[in-house]
């Protein structure tokens, strides 16, 4: 993974495996996965760290040209282009991705941002033909995986907010 995501203690057999790497020099920390994934789900679903590595191969492929390799988004992402469109906003946590809830995040991946905010043009084109909705989800646990705690419990109460009006 390319975040730079911390081990925490606890972390089970993935964070003991990842330690014992960082002891032994095999693998450098600022790469190591994070295995703090407790409690964060994608539509209800619970996150794996599998459903992380593959969100984050995924993403790698289909996502990181327009949203950044480290999820940083194009510059000046808040400025309109001279084409009247916005850049790809970051998706870590200096952007806005996670003020979002999950049923909307997916919904603008698979479908385009028009599918929440109808009329609205965006270069972001709808995945619906190219990535499965496990793939999907996949990426969304990627993303999520690395925003900070306070980022996390945010976007999880407006994911459940949301899911109570369904």
């Amino acid at each position: 993974m390319r975040q730079k995501l911390a081990i925490t203690a606890g972390a089970g057999l993935l964070g003991a495996a990842a330690i014992a790497a960082v002891a032994q020099g095999l693998i450098d920390d600022a790469t190591t996965p994070t295995a703090d994934i407790a409690g964060l789900s994608i539509l209800g679903e619970p996150v794996t760290p599998e459903m992380v590595e593959r969100g984050d191969a995924v993403y790698a492929e289909s996502c990181a040209a327009c949203h950044g390799a480290q999820l940083e988004g194009q510059p000046d992402w808040r400025r309109r282009t001279e084409d009247g469109r916005m850049p790809a906003p970051p998706h870590d946590e200096s952007g806005h991705t996670w003020h979002h809830a999950d049923r909307d995040l997916f919904t603008i991946t698979k479908h385009g941002l028009g599918a929440v905010v109808p009329g609205y043009e965006s270069d972001m084109p709808a995945f619906a033909e190219v990535l499965s909705d496990a793939d999907i989800k996949a990426v969304l646990a990627f993303i999520k995986s690395s925003w900070p705690e306070r980022e996390r419990a945010f976007q999880a109460e407006v994911s459940a907010g949301a899911a109570g009006k369904e």
